[in-house]
């Protein structure tokens, strides 16, 4: 395992783990435990795919050793080669040590159980926008569906796009649509070119930099979708290690954290179809967006690990 770092975090020494001997440490199961207990006792932050130190450990222990997330539990019980423990290990002590994201460490994040690479020019994907494209646009005929037909769907937008998983999740889910992603960030769009020729869709999305809809001209589109920067100046303020490993630019909301939504709004009307709606990410922000569009009837949308923390809006009703 590799040296402890002797950098410091926020002002206090990196901390030491736990020396481990020799044949201590034999299966999957022994490494996620050790590396929950280190997390815990250096009190990690996690809101980067995995939500829990569980979850963190056993998603770092499979990325290691080249298993998919499904196949953990098969291979549970199995030893690890002393090879792979050192790689295992060497992960652990690097999370403890420099409070990456475990996404940047190993150059990967899942989203709706597709892999999508990411490194510090992204923000490390966490959107609740993947699952309620499934969830609320899937065409069955229930009460909850927004869009009645996906094959219907010929054009839609992702705005903010970073790493581009939103705009390939759209592409996936919208079969007959043709997909723009937006973003003001050439490193950012230099990682969802990498995504998108990795899922085969250059013929489906096109990426454009630029300051939201300003490089798209008079296009509209049936569908919009958004995970902007909310964060307000007290939360950026108060940002763990972890999210500062993130570029700023993909948190800062302004002051109350609403100034790019405030712009979206503004300008999506002019971008959407007549039939066409606004799917928009905004954290725990929905008391302040309540205040700031009273006159707008939007649609609080929960997901299994969210409430409120996304609002749909009609075309009709943003005119």
């Amino acid at each position: 395992m590799a040296k402890a770092a002797k950098k410091t975090l926020r002002g206090r020494a990196a901390p030491k783990l736990a020396k481990v001997g020799p044949g201590e440490l034999l299966t999957l199961v022994d490494f996620v435990r050790y590396a929950v207990s280190r997390f815990v006792e250096a009190e990690l932050a996690f809101a980067h795919g995995t939500t829990d130190p569980v979850a963190e450990a056993a998603f770092l222990v499979s990325e290691a050793l080249h298993l998919n997330p499904g196949q953990f539990e098969i291979f549970a019980n199995a030893r690890v080669t002393a090879a792979e423990g050192k790689t295992v290990l060497d992960l652990i002590h690097r999370r403890v040590t420099t409070r990456k994201p475990a996404a940047y460490l190993v150059n990967k994040i899942y989203m709706r159980g597709l892999p999508f690479y990411v490194d510090e020019r992204v923000i490390v994907p966490r959107s609740f926008i993947g699952e309620l494209l499934e969830s609320h646009f899937g065409g069955d005929g229930e009460a909850g569906s927004l869009i009645d037909d996906p094959t219907a769907v010929e054009r839609v937008l992702d705005l903010c796009t970073g790493s581009g998983c939103l705009a390939i999740l759209a592409a996936h889910h919208f079969p007959n649509a043709a997909v723009d992603a937006v973003d003001i960030s050439k490193g950012a769009l230099e990682v969802a070119t990498r995504n998108v020729g990795e899922y085969g869709l250059e013929d489906r999305i096109s990426l454009y930099r630029g300051d939201l809809f300003a490089p798209l001209g008079d296009a509209r589109y049936d569908l919009i979708i958004t995970n902007p920067p909310y964060v307000d100046a007290e939360g950026m303020a108060a940002l763990p290690p972890e999210c500062r490993a993130e570029p700023k630019l993909a948190f800062d909301g302004g002051a109350d954290g609403l100034d790019v939504v405030r712009r979206i709004m503004a300008g999506a009307p002019d971008h959407l179809t007549p039939d066409g709606g606004l799917i928009c990410e905004i954290g725990r922000g929905r008391d302040l967006v309540d205040e700031a569009f009273p006159e707008l009837p939007l649609l609080w949308l929960d997901t299994e690990d969210s409430e409120g923390e996304v609002f749909w809006i009609a075309a009709a009703d943003l005119a």
